[in-house]
Formats: structure tokens, sequence, C-alpha cells
């Protein structure tokens, strides 16, 4: 049986800290989804899914166990329609633990052969994520250095 893990999230945009996670949870798994979910009830994001799909792609263009896709619904869901059998989560605070923790164990009510695996981010990626990233922008900030190399927020 095969070790396939979904990465949700919105990644509007992705961050270093998403980067580093993924290139760390790389050797646990024989295939990782980066799932980015689409959400009709959430507020509008920054960057259009398409900008957000490629993004990912070129930042993970190397790397055969990676699928960049989109989902609606559950992630749970998502999860059993690709075989998943790990939700992977990165974790910066204990904020943030108490928040996915939550989480996890509601998806391990819905379905208890799905594992939810934490991966702490490394230090210098603590205070970074898409929400901060996203205000910088928006207040024409350079948010360059928060994002994987090659990304152009600007284009």
């Amino acid at each position: 049986m095969k070790n396939i893990a979904v990465f949700p999230g919105s990644f509007d945009p992705i961050t270093k800290g998403h980067e580093s996670v993924v290139r760390r949870a790389l050797p646990l798994f024989d295939k990782l989804y980066i799932a980015i979910g689409i959400n009709s009830d959430k507020k509008e994001t920054l960057f259009p899914v398409e900008k957000r799909i490629k993004w990912i792609q070129q930042v993970f263009i190397h790397e055969p166990k990676i699928e960049v896709v989109t989902y609606q619904g559950l992630t749970i869901d998502f999860c059993k329609s690709v075989n998943a059998r790990f939700i992977l989560r990165g974790l910066r605070t204990s904020a943030d633990f108490e928040y996915e923790r939550a989480i996890a164990q509601t998806n391990r009510y819905l379905n208890n052969g799905i594992e939810t695996i934490f991966l702490l981010t490394t230090p210098e990626f603590t205070p970074v994520n898409s929400t901060i990233v996203r205000e910088i922008i928006k207040y024409g900030g350079d948010a360059s250095k928060f994002v994987p190399e090659g990304i152009n927020l600007y284009e």
C-alpha cells in the first residue's frame, strides 16, 4: 500500500514555510498532493487559483512525487477520493496546534483510517504565514523574502 498524503491549504500565496514543510515531508511519502481548497463561503482570495497552482508547480517542478490539485468540500472526503492515508499539516505556534488538533480529531472521527501528521516549522519560518504576506502586499510592502525563490508576486 502506498503512503499517500494530502497537504491542504489555500496557499494564497505559497510561503517559504509551506515549501519547507513539503520538502521535509517528501521522504515520508510515496505521493504528496498539494491540495488547494476552494471554499465558496470564504472571503475572496488575493491570487487566482490558476496562479497559485502555477507557482506551486514551479516551486516543485523537479519533485515527481508531488501533484498540485484543487478540491471542494471536506478535506477528509478528498483524501478518500485519492486513497490518501495521511493529512500533512505544518505547525508554527501553540495556537496553530490547538486549532489543528481540533480539526485532526474531527477528521479522525469522520474517518479513522486517515491520520494527520504534524511537522513543526523551522524557527526562521515561524512568523511567516499567508495572511501576513497578503497584508504586506496589500499595503505596498515587499513580501518577496517570504515566498519561495522564483515567485513573482507582482507580475
